[in-house]
């Protein structure tokens, strides 16, 4: 398939609705399109909603019934709080730079207290020996489930990853991904989400687009 139609499939593979052949090519692409990771990773919030109408709906309703147009404000709705959330993110990080360098003597003396998140985040770190992979995962509670912030640094790219929720009975819901740039071992901040709340996840991993173990982060 060509370069361009392979652009085109973002929005399908976001949503899970490609066959297994397409989306194994489809990341084969996306190893080497910084582009369209992105992309992937800004229809997080779109694919997690249409999740929750998916399970919202009662079997009694047609497959086919089109949605009201109270759906697509509110995917609209939710794409603009989540982009100005974003935002928000990356603008304290310059203030708290700012403030770091202009009172470095005084944070070190309060190098103890904690950082980032709300009040109610749950933040785990872990490192794989195997794979040398450094993760951690902060989460958030949402009315609709799970705000999910990565941090990782992975010197093994280029290669895409995915992390995965897992839930108590053991099923699995992909968080987000990330392409992995060549040699760069820096710490990479990828933003996700989870229809499930915090109690309802048991751990996240990361694993490469084929399907290699990366690193395991316990959730409780």
């Amino acid at each position: 398939m060509r370069s361009l139609e392979r652009h085109r499939d973002v929005g399908a593979y976001a949503l899970g609705v490609l066959d297994e052949a397409e989306a194994f090519r489809f990341e084969d692409h996306l190893m080497e399109c910084p582009q369209c990771a992105a992309q992937v990773t800004e229809f997080g919030p779109t694919a997690r909603q249409m999740m929750l109408y998916r399970r919202a709906t009662p079997r009694t309703v047609h497959p086919f019934a089109g949605p009201g147009p109270q759906l697509l404000d509110r995917l609209l709705a939710e794409v603009a709080v989540r982009h100005r959330a974003v935002r928000r993110r990356v603008l304290y990080a310059i203030a708290a730079s700012v403030v770091v360098a202009l009172a470095a003597p005084v944070l070190a003396m309060t190098a103890g207290g904690g950082s980032g998140g709300g009040e109610d985040a749950v933040r785990v770190t872990a490192t794989d020996e195997k794979s040398g992979v450094w993760a951690q995962v902060t989460t958030e509670d949402e009315t609709w489930g799970s705000h999910v912030e990565l941090q990782v640094k992975d010197g093994a790219g280029p290669r895409s990853c995915r992390l995965i929720a897992i839930g108590a009975d053991g099923s699995e819901q992909t968080v987000t991904s990330w392409t992995v740039p060549r040699h760069d071992a820096r710490p990479n901040t990828v933003q996700g989400a989870a229809a499930w709340h915090p109690d309802e996840i048991v751990a996240y991993e990361l694993r490469t687009a084929t399907g290699e173990h990366l690193v395991t982060l316990e959730a409780h």
